[in-house]
């Protein structure tokens, strides 16, 4: 079997956040970037999981960006990757983004795609989506756990009030959240192993951008505490009702 999992780059969530160029660019001096936990924790580990009960299955990984993304796929390839793909194109339209992975899957001919159920930065919550359109495959999104016997997988997924059981069969693609495996961290041997382990640069497919940034806004600052004394339940309940507004 063949899996192609997507790793992205995102800013560490203790980054400060600010914006440059009149708000419409992310300031990324001094920031800190890792792997996407969902894309990590989740799907990529139980990929491992997977290879680890059938050793004849392949994990590639493939993340769009541009030369700064690479230390990011490796340390991918160092939690056990077999091999990486990079598509080197700085975008964030999600529209191009799924473009890219579906025109590598078709390529690669995977059995099962593996994301994230989002990414911690933008949201977004759309590329596994969109991937499987392109592809025609089965998605199955906020997949809790993931079983496979044969060609055929059962999949918990979240819904509102509960879960959902499906049985799909390959190919599909999947996104992946909290439950769906447990996070690990790389060990020496596969820190070294990474760094001779194929990473292929490939130039984009062609592809249209259908989204882009107009500006960034931060949200508005907290307001201030304002401390009421214990005996003064008159003046709380006259603060709860004109300016809180919660009764």
């Amino acid at each position: 079997m063949k899996i192609l999992v997507c790793i992205s780059k995102t800013p560490d969530t203790t980054a400060k956040i600010a914006f440059t160029d009149n708000n419409t660019k992310f300031a990324e001096a001094g920031v800190q970037w890792i792997i996407n936990p969902y894309d990590e924790w989740y799907a990529l580990v139980r990929a491992i999981e997977l290879k680890e009960a059938d050793a004849s299955t392949s994990i590639h990984l493939i993340t769009i960006g541009a030369a700064d993304t690479e230390p990011i796929i490796r340390k991918a390839l160092a939690l056990g990757g077999d091999e990486a793909i990079r598509v080197n194109a700085d975008t964030r339209d999600e529209y191009y983004v799924a473009s890219q992975i579906a025109g590598i899957s078709k390529e690669g001919r995977y059995d099962l795609i593996l994301t994230g159920k989002e990414t911690i930065d933008y949201n977004g919550s759309a590329i596994g989506g969109m991937v499987a359109e392109l592809l025609e495959f089965p998605y199955v999104s906020l997949a809790t756990k993931f079983e496979l016997k044969g060609n055929k997988a059962t999949i918990t997924r979240e819904i509102e009030g509960g879960e959902e059981i499906d049985e799909v069969e390959l190919p599909l693609v999947v996104s992946c959240q909290k439950g769906m495996a447990e996070a690990r961290i790389p060990n020496m041997r596969g820190i070294m192993g990474a760094r001779t382990k194929p990473l292929k640069v490939v130039e984009p497919f062609p592809a249209d951008t259908l989204t882009s940034v107009t500006r960034f806004e931060l949200p508005p600052p907290k307001a201030g505490v304002k401390l009421v004394s214990p005996d003064n339940v008159d003046e709380l309940v006259r603060l709860l009702h004109e300016e809180a507004k919660v009764i």
